[in-house]
């Protein structure tokens, strides 16, 4: 197929003075922490929030929702303007509006005020992620781009992990009195020195064909994202009020006007913000298919466990934090090898991971059946270490197959709509898991509502790894 074969020789080659070297990698993967740390950052944190602002279950879900919704709704327009405007200055930009809002937030004297700035937080971050693996496509080449990739992959794997495990830790810490704001003002020193490097190590890179703002296709994604994420992540503890039911059925018309729009901008030579020709490379669509299971199965699954281990076992929100501790080390440790691996073994990789991580699942249901009221760090153990290994073989390599075939010159709306698709997996698997998990607690208990939530997960798990069968096996 002509669109495995014919990228442009842009792709492979890099500018003179546009190399990005090991400063300015470590930078932009700071910056792809960043806002993948503060998406699972505030999980332990919810129940000391809730007591000191006196926020009610609604609220604390806008906390996490309005975050994770401002962020996909805008991280396609983010990589447009990166492309427009130049990545370095769009990174810049954000990762300075990412620590102001960071403040905003654990300076925020009431519950309605935190929503506020968690929605402005994630806009920022929206600025700032697709200008990295932008900047990457367009400053690496060959064997350095590959390992840049796969670095990317494992740092957004571990930042998803060692956020809520920080969270924790911070939280009781108490750090000077600050309780649940911490995990909120650890960011201001962080950003201030990142934002030094990025000036001086990170190079400036636009699109030679720089597109214009597809203004009409923005909103209706928005729209479309909207609907059915609020509705998921706000039902539940709303009592399912009857706009919920309207937003819901609203979101197959809004994407499918989102669908006609986009295809026929594309097909008159416009600038759709997501180009539906681009879901010709099979690499991209393939993967893109995969990530939706997998990025909904990690955040439900983190999200249930966190309220598990604090609202069914007790444990204080550090022991809560550092129970997934096992996972985020043993999944940097397997990442590392995961380039070697997939140099011998292609894609396959990526199944092997989907059975490891299937595994891992397993254990962890059949620990917590049998050792709740007891389900504490050892029990987890075995089987979080096994999912950890597991997620380490799949997602970085998934970032690389899925980016390998975009043009440099689309390298923003590539990285924008890969990032786009796995956010909102993210918050439509804290929405459905969660939703399910909560739902089930009153009627069956604890235990059974979250060995019940896993069996769920390991059914996404299974399907990822039917669809991992059909990847290119070749990872370039």
């Amino acid at each position: 197929m002509t669109t495995q074969t014919h990228s442009p020789p842009v792709a492979r080659t890099v500018a003179p003075g546009l190399s990005l070297g090991g400063p300015g990698l470590f930078t932009v993967l700071l910056g792809a922490a960043l806002p993948l740390i503060d998406f699972f950052i505030v999980n332990v944190a919810l129940p000391t929030m809730a007591r000191d602002l006196s926020a009610s279950e609604p609220v604390l879900e806008l906390v996490v929702a309005g975050y994770g919704i401002a962020y996909a709704v805008l991280l396609v327009l983010g990589g447009r303007l990166g492309d427009q405007l130049g990545r370095r200055r769009l990174f810049v930009g954000g990762m300075a509006a990412f620590g102001l809002t960071s403040l905003a937030c654990g300076l925020a004297p009431t519950a309605g005020t935190l929503v506020a700035a968690r929605i402005a937080q994630g806009a920022a971050s929206a600025a700032m992620l697709p200008q990295v693996l932008a900047t990457i496509q367009a400053t690496t080449a060959g064997t350095r781009r590959a390992k840049a990739m796969s670095m990317y992959g494992a740092t957004a794997g571990l930042s998803m992990v060692a956020g809520q495990v920080l969270g924790g830790v911070l939280v009781s810490a108490d750090l000077f009195g600050s309780g649940w704001r911490a995990v909120f003002l650890v960011n201001v020193p962080v950003v201030a020195v990142a934002l030094v490097l990025a000036l001086r190590t990170v190079p400036e890179t636009r699109s030679a064909r720089p597109e214009r703002v597809d203004v009409p296709g923005t909103l209706l994604l928005a729209l479309a994202l909207i609907a059915l994420l609020a509705p998921l992540t706000e039902g539940r503890a709303a009592g399912w009020p009857l706009w919920t039911w309207l937003s819901l059925a609203a979101f197959p018309l809004l994407a499918y006007l989102f669908y006609e729009v986009e295809r026929r901008a594309d097909r008159t030579g416009g600038a759709p913000l997501i180009p539906p020709s681009l879901f010709a490379l099979v690499p991209l669509r393939r993967g893109l298919a995969l990530v939706v299971p997998f990025s909904i199965g990690f955040s439900g699954f983190m999200f249930v466990i966190a309220v598990a281990l604090q609202q069914g076992e007790r444990l204080g929100a550090t022991a809560a934090g550092l129970a997934l501790a096992p996972m985020a080390a043993v999944f940097f440790a397997t990442s590392l090898a995961g380039p070697r691996l997939v140099a011998r073994w292609g894609a396959r990789v990526v199944t092997a991971g989907g059975l490891v991580q299937g595994a891992g699942v397993a254990l962890i249901a059949l620990a917590a059946h049998g050792t709740w009221p007891h389900f504490g760090v050892l029990a987890l153990l075995p089987g979080a270490a096994l999912a950890g290994a597991g997620q380490a073989l799949q997602l970085p390599i998934l970032f690389r197959i899925i980016l390998s075939e975009v043009p440099a010159a689309r390298a923003g709306v590539g990285g924008g709509v890969m990032t786009t698709i796995q956010q909102a997996s993210l918050a439509l698997g804290v929405a459905t898991l969660g939703t399910l998990f909560l739902s089930l607690v009153p009627s069956v208990g604890m235990r059974d509502a979250l060995v019940t939530t896993l069996l769920v997960q390991l059914g996404a798990v299974a399907l990822t790894v039917g669809l991992s069968l059909r990847l290119p096996r070749e990872v370039a």
